[in-house]
């Protein structure tokens, strides 16, 4: 008997310590997937490069092609998330089409996302500047083949950044505009170089009667100087905009240059990329040239 109630006790014990074990270790935890991610060697920039790619809902365990969303300042510590979640939230209740998001993340960013310039403190924001020309061949030589190869897609694209990367859209806009179709400029740095980009829009768009691309823009309330640069853009488009091209302009002058990406993108992605059975709101009118 006393053998008996030493057994129990012993196994009552075991079984607290039991219980005790599994309160001290809990489940292991499991890493959360969004997206994946690789590297390219790049050639064309003599470095390494980090790509992330978000693939939309629908993508998986289909044979479903779709667009390419490219993104400047795409690393997980830069915007890769929230505009993933955007994309996400977005395509799930359809008020855009999928698309494959592939974020480029930075290595030395005022670098890639700037053109030449004479302006002596543009020179100053980085040791290197001036190397957009070499970053557009990157994504256009390098990137895009491979995200082709290894990805579903159709030979849709889109360009979406703020800021420096913003510029780097509305350069490329101008100097390249078959890279992409639809070009997505928020709060873009139209400043740089004495606002010369914006200086010469008017005659880059007249030599070219026919566009059949798309462009939205947004500024917020903080700009450098006495003039909204991406105002002035506007105003030139909706004067000398060729026919057949698709633009917007949304002045948002609640938000400011740190908090304007996630609204506008927002706003663009329902505007620009829209699915085509939805009703599209107008983009600003086109005037017949003379």
């Amino acid at each position: 008997m006393i053998a008996c109630r030493y057994g129990m006790a012993f196994a009552f014990c075991a079984w607290l310590a039991c219980i005790g074990d599994a309160r001290a270790a809990p489940a292991a935890a499991q890493p959360l997937v969004i997206g994946e991610t690789f590297t390219l060697e790049s050639k064309v920039l003599g470095e390494t490069r980090r790509i992330n790619v978000y693939m939309p809902p629908g993508y998986a365990g289909t044979d479903l092609r779709v667009p390419v969303l490219y993104m400047p300042d795409g690393g997980i510590a830069e915007d890769f998330l929230h505009v993933a979640g955007l994309v996400q939230v977005s395509v799930g209740n359809g008020t855009m089409r999928p698309f494959l998001l592939v974020g480029i993340e930075n290595t030395e960013r005022r670098r890639d996302m700037t053109g030449a310039t004479d302006n002596a403190e543009d020179k100053k924001i980085a040791p290197r500047v001036g190397g957009s020309a070499t970053f557009r061949k990157f994504i256009r030589d390098e990137l895009m083949p491979l995200v082709k190869q290894r990805y579903r897609t159709t030979d849709e694209t889109a360009v979406v950044g703020e800021s420096l990367a913003g510029f780097f859209v509305v350069e490329t806009f101008f100097l390249e505009p078959d890279l992409f179709d639809t070009y997505i400029a928020l709060d873009p740095s139209l400043w740089w170089n004495d606002h010369k980009l914006v200086d010469g829009a008017a005659a880059s768009l007249y030599a070219r009667p026919r566009l059949a691309k798309a462009l939205y823009l947004a500024s917020s309330s903080e700009f450098r100087g006495d003039v909204d640069a991406t105002q002035s853009l506007a105003e030139v488009l909706r004067a000398d905009a060729p026919a057949g091209m698709r633009w917007h302009y949304e002045k948002m002058p609640e938000e400011t240059h740190a908090t304007i990406y996630h609204p506008a993108a927002l706003k663009a992605f329902r505007l620009m990329l829209a699915p085509a059975s939805a009703p599209s709101p107008a983009a600003e009118p086109t005037p017949a040239k003379p």
